[in-house]
């Protein structure tokens, strides 16, 4: 039995409000959980709060030692783990192992092995020869309390790889899962306990989403990281811009798959096919459009649509299932309707296309062509298993039209060529450009997520996504060995006559700052205030 209640500062707290789970395959209720309200949020973020000095000042080894428990945890649960997803969000299993868990350990067994590598002290080299005595480089520490809100579309994977790049950075986290996916939610908060993370260093709240502004209006929350819709990403910016709180936005997509005439046929189709459906095209870097060129489309959409009707929908338990249930019953509504409108307007589905009579939350996976740009299916993030497929007349059509969008998460290039793919991994506006693949880098744990324009704010994975949850903090060392600088007071005539020496000797031209050199040299500050020994050492960046 996994678990069922909140967990704050490691112990269980029941609320006195009501979650439900339920089976998007059957429409069954699978657990009702007790969910917390403000007060509960309030006191995660007072144990995370008082969790944080100590956790701040453990050594990266002590935290990696925990993100290596943590990961054994989740390898020793995998298959409960699995199903667990599989009956509460609709992944197939081995699906749900894939996308969901695969990335989680990926992370964690990172951390795990290079966190030291990765955030210890970094010195640098001052430019600024007059600087050239400092010792200097950047520390990077944590920032304090992250609240990290996260979707149902991949209850394990979005929710690990946040939390443990928080606490792998030193802060502290309070973890909202999604309502519909809480026992998944709820498991990894178990896990991450199991794994001996100390009081308060990670809670995990079930809140209704009514609560979750209690969490974000929270002024010892250091930063939120928010995983969801445009809409609500949205409004939590601006509640976060109110007490100039700074918040990770990663938001919807409507990413766009450009093929070349020399793309190779048969990678191409089965790589669109999965990059459109895959978790039943609830992902926020789905492929939602195809641009390809006129000479290869025809093939490529016969072969799209073969590989298309060949998918086997049901339920997410069994074996032989490709695509399960969409998760709630409110995005298959979405969907129905943007098909819907896309149908009425022209378009026609070559597969799928209507809601399937019977229980369960099941959209047929849905070819689409004869589609225009001002559909919404076209504009729009759909967030389900339809794929439309636009003929274009070359590349630079099919850049310009996948650049038509308010959204940039994600890109892909198909194609044979190393050039193309050059050009295009350039003009494609977007966080994310694969060629001949594409949304499997959100599994390579040291690839940055993370979009451009309403796509987002920010990055997450990877070294850069660990910057986000860090106080950059430059430090430069003086022994305080001298008396004064020579920019200190008074600003007399000797000074005078050093700063206008100071110019040219800094960034004149070569046989002028020689020039420069022998002036400053001349004057009383350089002589009394000059470390000539560090000037010097620094003469390959005066000549």
């Amino acid at each position: 039995m996994w678990q069922r209640v909140s967990i704050i500062d490691n112990r269980d707290v029941a609320g006195s409000g009501a979650m439900a789970s339920v089976s998007p395959a059957t429409g069954e209720t699978l657990a009702v959980v007790p969910a917390l309200e403000e007060e509960g949020a309030r006191a995660a973020v007072a144990a995370a709060a008082h969790a944080f000095p100590a956790w701040a000042a453990t050594s990266f080894r002590q935290r990696q030692i925990l993100l290596g428990r943590w990961l054994r945890a989740i390898v020793d649960n995998e298959a409960a783990l699995a199903e667990l997803v599989a009956r509460e969000g609709g992944k197939p299993v081995a699906e749900a192992r894939l996308v969901d868990i695969f990335p989680a350990c990926e992370t964690l067994a990172h951390l795990a092995r290079r966190l030291h590598r990765m955030l210890e002290f970094q010195p640098v080299t001052p430019r600024q020869v007059l600087f050239a005595h400092w010792r200097a480089g950047y520390r990077f520490e944590p920032l304090g309390v992250i609240a990290v809100i996260t979707p149902w579309n991949y209850p394990v994977g979005i929710p690990v790889i946040e939390i443990a790049s928080a606490v792998a950075a030193g802060n502290t986290v309070v973890f909202k899962p999604a309502s519909p996916t809480v026992l998944t939610g709820l498991a990894v908060g178990e896990l991450a306990r199991r794994a001996g993370f100390p009081p308060g260093v990670i809670n995990t709240v079930a809140l209704p989403g009514r609560a979750t502004d209690a969490l974000v209006d929270d002024p010892r929350v250091a930063k939120v990281l928010f995983t969801g819709s445009v809409e609500v990403g949205r409004r939590v910016a601006q509640r976060c811009a109110a007490r100039l709180a700074p918040c990770q936005l990663e938001l919807g997509g409507k990413d766009a798959a450009v093929v070349a005439a020399d793309a190779p046929l048969e990678r191409t189709a089965r790589g669109l096919v999965w990059g459109a459906f895959m978790n039943t095209g609830q992902t926020c870097a789905s492929i939602e459009r195809v641009y390809a060129e006129d000479a290869i489309f025809e093939p490529l959409l016969a072969r799209v649509v073969e590989l298309t009707r060949a998918l086997r929908v049901g339920n997410p338990l069994e074996p032989q299932v490709d695509l399960g249930p969409m998760t709630t019953a409110e995005q298959r509504q979405v969907v129905a309707e943007q098909v819907r409108e896309a149908l009425a307007a022209g378009a026609r589905a070559l597969t799928g296309g209507a809601v399937p009579a019977g229980p369960g939350f099941f959209y047929p996976p849905t070819v689409l062509v004869d589609v225009t740009d001002d559909m919404r299916v076209m504009r729009e993030e759909t967030f389900g298993p339809v794929l439309p497929l636009v003929r274009v007349r070359d590349l630079d059509e099919a850049v310009a039209r996948a650049n038509d969008s308010r959204f940039g998460l994600t890109a892909s290039v198909w194609t044979r060529s190393a050039a193309i793919a050059r050009r295009l991994e350039r003009e494609l506006a977007a966080g994310v450009v694969t060629v001949n693949e594409h949304l499997v880098s959100f599994a390579e744990a040291t690839a940055s997520w993370g979009g451009v324009r309403e796509s987002g704010i920010g990055r997450s994975h990877g070294w850069y996504g660990l910057l986000e949850l860090c106080n950059i903090k430059y430090v430069a060392r003086d022994r305080g060995t001298r008396r004064a600088m020579p920019w200190y007071y008074p600003y007399d005539e000797d000074f005078s006559h050093f700063i206008r020496a100071a110019m040219p000797a800094l960034y004149a031209v070569s046989w002028q700052r020689l020039r420069g050199l022998a002036q400053l040299a001349r004057t009383r500050r350089f002589r009394e205030r000059v470390s000539v020994g560090s000037l010097l050492g620094a003469l390959d960046r005066l000549l």
